[in-house]
């Protein structure tokens, strides 16, 4: 259920905006959003398992703040990474 150390070295490298970044915004949303693709199938399959409900809740809620954020300090950053990733807003 967890993001392969591989997988997610991938996404750091597809997302990051300099050779060192591993925490910028568009890396934690891009981590974020695989976690909630990933818990989203589990969730689909054991629909009663309300502990891993209340986790993606939590991710969907901190990925949603980290997307507010973006979009009030850089509007085309923000624009930028919800269409990478394929997000509706």
């Amino acid at each position: 259920m967890a993001i392969t150390k591989d997988r997610k070295s991938s996404i750091i490298d597809q997302f990051r905006r300099a050779p060192s970044d591993t925490g910028s915004p568009e890396v934690q949303i891009a981590l974020l959003t695989e976690r909630i693709k990933e818990l989203h199938e589990h969730m689909r399959t054991h629909k009663k398992d309300h502990a891993s409900r209340r986790g993606l809740l939590k991710m969907v809620s901190k990925r949603s703040g980290l997307l507010t954020y973006l979009r009030n300090r850089d509007r085309n950053r923000y624009l930028a990474i919800i269409n990478r990733l394929g997000l509706r807003k």
